[in-house]
């Protein structure tokens, strides 16, 4: 009867059910909020997840963010603000006293309470580390030493660590005799005397062996150890390909620091892929939420650059504009040239620049993967011109400018997939992020050469006079 009542329960829990975030849902939270009705607004949000109250708060218009966020204010937990959305949380956490930040931070694991802290004006992240305990406003001082999105920045320090000659009862005793434990862990690290991880042990191992049996001979010594300053990108990258739950960070001694888990992978994986994507386009963040000021900023500067390019392709036109004049068919056809070109090396960039982030593509492969991306160029070419020279062929009754516009494609897409290899691969070599320029100057290659290619075998073969 108790597992069916639960279960019914737990089905008609407000979380579970989507069309609590609806925008009916979220109008009237608000209305209560601004008819003073707090209790009310309480009573609809208390029973929402702690993602769901983040959700909540971010669909919020930012004028009425703080009202909110002072109505609920005992349901925004550390929980709450982990699961927040960065530019909301920053705003939030600006309307707060230190002493209140410092009490959420201290309800947090360390990543988690690192990440709320670390974005904030050094001023405030004094102030909240002077309110903090001096265990935690170590540990927390310690990680906001360590490089932006580093192994070191995104650990926890709360973990379970036992020496090897320890026998299974031992473990259990421990666990079970210690209060101050993490909350939830997946794996137990063995150390030697030196605090150098030597092994790990898997709860279920340890509820299935004999008590009297050595942590030693059931625990894996094969492991996975992230280096404390290794990039978080490299390091959920080691998850991806090891299938890994749980990895001890060390630091430059070897010695055991921290713990990284798969919740911690899972957001960094879909950060660092939306970012790339977001980089290839210039569209800085992406984010919904950032402020105007910084979304132009971010975006324009691509824009202008783009620009910039734009004109080196337009003084190529510019070139052969009495070629043009003679022969409307021309002009007709360039926009054709430079956006299959355009696409193609698009195409190419991305899966390039995918390999270089998933470090599929390193130095050893680079010369195979530029001799595929030819063969696969010089196929896509000849089937894209044989339809285009057919069709400017019969449209323009002109065969040999279908011969022309052919012989054009096929060079601009093979340089295309050209630039799509070595634009974003010299810009990995030369230290540079291959996500953030790549597209400027592939698209410069392919519109330039597109309509060198075209205009000038136009010339070459006399079709313009």
């Amino acid at each position: 009867m108790t597992d069916e009542t639960d279960t019914t329960i737990a089905a008609e829990s407000p979380s579970e059910h989507p069309e609590h975030l609806s925008p009916e849902f979220v109008r009237t939270v608000l209305d209560l909020v601004e008819a003073g009705e707090i209790e009310a607004a309480r009573e609809k949000v208390a029973p929402l997840h702690p993602a769901d109250i983040a959700d909540l708060v971010e669909l919020t218009p930012g004028e009425q963010r703080r009202q909110l966020a002072a109505a609920i204010a005992g349901l925004i937990d550390g929980d709450v603000l982990s699961e927040m959305n960065d530019w909301v949380r920053e705003e939030l956490i600006e309307a707060l006293d230190p002493h209140e930040v410092a009490d959420i931070a201290a309800e947090l694991d360390t990543d988690d309470a690192v990440a709320i802290i670390e974005d904030m004006e050094e001023e405030d992240q004094r102030a909240v580390l002077r309110a903090l305990d001096p265990d935690d406003r170590a540990a927390i001082e310690e990680a906001l030493s360590y490089p932006e999105e580093s192994a070191g920045r995104l650990m926890q320090r709360e973990l379970i660590a036992v020496p090897e000659h320890w026998t299974v009862g031992h473990v259990l005793d421990f666990l079970r005799g210690q209060e101050e434990l993490p909350t939830d862990f997946w794996e137990i690290f063995v150390v030697d005397p030196a605090h150098k991880p030597v092994g790990t042990c898997a709860l279920s191992w340890i509820l299935r062996t004999p008590r009297g049996v050595s942590v030693g001979d059931v625990m894996k010594r094969e492991q996975t150890l992230i280096p404390v300053e290794m990039d978080q990108e490299e390091v959920a990258l080691k998850f991806q390909k090891y299938a890994l739950i749980s990895a001890a960070v060390t630091d430059d001694s070897g010695r055991l620091v921290g713990v990284i888990t798969v919740d911690d992978i899972v957001h960094i994986i879909s950060e660092e892929a939306g970012e790339d994507a977001l980089l290839m386009s210039g569209a800085g963040d992406g984010d919904i939420n950032e402020p105007i000021r910084d979304s132009y900023k971010a975006r324009v500067r691509w824009l202008v650059a783009n620009l910039f390019t734009a004109l080196v392709a337009s003084s190529i036109i510019a070139l052969f504009g009495a070629a043009i004049e003679k022969m409307v068919a021309l002009a007709v056809l360039m926009p054709i040239v430079a956006s299959v070109g355009g696409n193609a090396g698009t195409q190419t960039m991305a899966i390039v620049v995918r390999a270089l982030a998933t470090n599929q593509l390193t130095q050893s492969n680079t010369v195979r993967t530029i001799r595929r991306e030819i063969l696969v160029a010089l196929l896509n070419g000849a089937t894209i011109a044989v339809l285009l020279g057919i069709g400017a062929a019969l449209v323009f009754g002109n065969p040999a400018l279908g011969g022309v516009i052919a012989a054009a494609m096929v060079v601009n897409i093979l340089v295309a997939g050209l630039a799509g290899v070595l634009v974003p691969v010299t810009l990995e070599r030369m230290k540079q992020d291959p996500a953030v320029a790549s597209s400027v100057f592939v698209t410069m290659v392919t519109d330039s050469m597109g309509f060198l290619a075209f205009l000038g075998l136009a010339v070459a073969f006399g079709l313009t006079g």
